[in-house]
Formats: structure tokens, C-alpha cells, sequence
């Protein structure tokens, strides 16, 4: 289980380092994020009271720091960076872009409906991951927050590798073409492949530091600049950018993935028009 304890500060010689839908893998579709707010970097503000354990770079955030609102952490987790450990080696991530999802108060999350066997885990302890298979072709990462019982997450949409750079291009390279170091974690199927994970780590705590996943961070960092948009791949609802802007990106980063919006079904010539009625 991850701490819950008061904050402590870096062991001697520790220093922090400086605060730097889903995509299906292929070619994007564009190059360049869609047009959102842009924000100036602005101090994180302090951690709720929680331990903060020793771990390069930067520190392991307690469970208390997942238990606030969604768009806080959401925020707060650009550029922080994220490690995947396995028998092959360690592959560490620096998140770029993430997406917000806010339970029963979101028609664009998967808790909106209620809790089920697979979104069981938003509705458990923050600080953990909630890993699920999307369409039956790719994994997608999420970190949960907000209290038990109140399900939210963000999706870990895009990142820099920092770290194990070989190891994760050669499993993208067996998972598709790789054109570029850019495009090795760019878009959240990219993500999950690069770091090696899939459902078996669905639920891993990553609030320890010794952990299989582990996310660390400078707890005195600037939120760094970044943007504001509509959440890729989202219809209906969920998708109002006017309601839910809750895509968040690093400015002028490459590694940030295109944005898509939702697939809309072609109506069918032998359809009625909307509002009539068939004979």
C-alpha cells in the first residue's frame, strides 16, 4: 500500500530537476494539437499533508496528493514523469499530455453509467492505475484521483522518453512503424506500449517508489505553461469543448499527440431523415 503520511523533503544530495479519447497507432492526422487556452505556468500551489518519498527525479507523491479534484492533478501532472520497471529494463516517460474524467458528473467518462466490473477501479483509492483495453486493439493509462467512491481519472495521453529510449522504441517497432524518437509515446496506445503495460498492471499503486509503476515529480515545480482543449475521440455530450475542455498539453511540444475529434457513423442512404417516420 502507498503512504499516507506529513510531507518530507529530499535526502541530502537529492535535488529536484528542473519542472519541464485515444489514438489509434499510425500516421496522425495532423501535426499540431488543436487550437485550446493557453496558460502561463503557474505555481502548483502546496501538496496536501503526505509523505513525499526519496526517488530521482524528483520525489513519489503520496495517495493524498490523488485526492483532490481531477483538473488539479491533471494539471499538476505535466511534466512530471512516469517509470515502468520489468525484467527487461526501466522506461521512464515525461507526461505531455493528459485528459481528464470526472465519474458520474462526465458523459464522456467510462463511470458515467455507474461502477462495473471494469471501471471498478475508480471507484477504489486514488494513486492508483486504471488500465483498460480500448476496442479491443490497444491499452490505455490512466492515473485515478479524488476520493475513494467518487470515480475520476486522468488518461496519460502523451509523453517524452526520457529513459530506456532503446527498449521502448523497439517495442513500438514490433507494435508498428516508428518514424521518429517523437512518435515512440505519442498518443496514449503509443504510451502504454512503449512503457510496457497492458491490463495485468490495471489497479498497480503508483505511490511507491520501489513499485513496478512509479510516478515522481518536483513538489516545488511551476505548473508548467500548456494548453486547453476538447478531449480527442469524445462524442456527444462529453464532447462539448465549451463544457469540457479538460485536454491539457505542454506548449510547443513535439511529442503531443493530433487531435481527432469523435468518429461520426455515416447515415445510411435507406435512413429516414431525423424526425420522420418511416413507412
Amino acid at each position: 500500500m502507498g503512504q499516507d503520511g506529513p510531507v518530507s523533503q529530499a535526502g541530502p544530495g537529492d535535488e529536484a530537476p528542473d519542472a519541464p479519447g485515444t489514438d489509434v497507432p499510425g500516421t496522425p492526422a495532423h501535426d499540431v494539437p488543436a487550437a485550446g487556452v493557453a496558460t502561463t505556468a503557474t505555481p502548483a500551489g502546496p501538496p496536501p499533508a503526505g509523505p513525499w518519498h526519496d526517488h530521482r527525479p524528483g520525489l513519489v507523491p503520496a495517495r493524498t496528493w490523488y485526492a483532490r479534484p481531477v483538473l488539479a492533478v491533471a494539471a499538476d501532472l505535466l511534466g512530471a514523469h512516469l517509470t515502468a520497471r520489468s525484467d527487461e529494463g526501466d522506461v521512464t516517460i515525461r507526461i505531455t499530455e493528459v485528459e481528464a474524467y470526472e465519474g458520474g458528473a462526465d458523459p464522456g467518462s467510462h463511470a458515467f453509467r455507474g461502477r462495473t466490473a471494469r471501471n471498478a477501479v475508480m471507484f477504489g483509492e486514488p494513486g492508483r492505475l486504471y488500465v483498460y483495453r480500448h476496442l479491443g486493439l490497444h491499452h490505455c493509462v490512466n492515473v485515478v484521483t479524488g476520493p475513494a467512491g467518487t470515480p475520476s481519472a486522468v488518461l496519460v495521453r502523451a509523453g517524452e522518453v526520457v529513459t530506456g529510449v532503446d527498449l521502448a522504441r523497439d517495442r513500438r517497432a514490433a507494435a508498428g512503424v516508428v518514424d521518429s524518437d517523437r512518435q515512440i509515446a505519442r498518443g496514449p496506445a503509443r504510451l502504454a506500449v512503449a512503457l510496457g503495460l497492458d491490463t495485468r498492471e490495471n489497479g498497480t499503486d503508483v505511490t511507491e517508489a520501489d513499485g513496478r509503476v512509479v510516478l515522481h515529480r518536483d513538489p516545488d515545480a511551476l505548473t508548467p505553461s500548456h494548453a486547453t482543449g476538447p478531449r480527442v475521440g469524445v462524442s456527444g455530450d462529453g464532447g462539448d469543448p465549451g463544457r469540457f475542455p479538460w485536454r491539457l498539453w505542454l506548449t510547443g511540444e513535439p511529442t503531443v499527440s493530433a487531435f481527432r475529434p469523435a468518429y461520426r457513423r455515416p447515415a445510411s442512404r435507406s435512413s429516414p431523415p431525423r424526425g420522420a417516420t418511416p413507412a
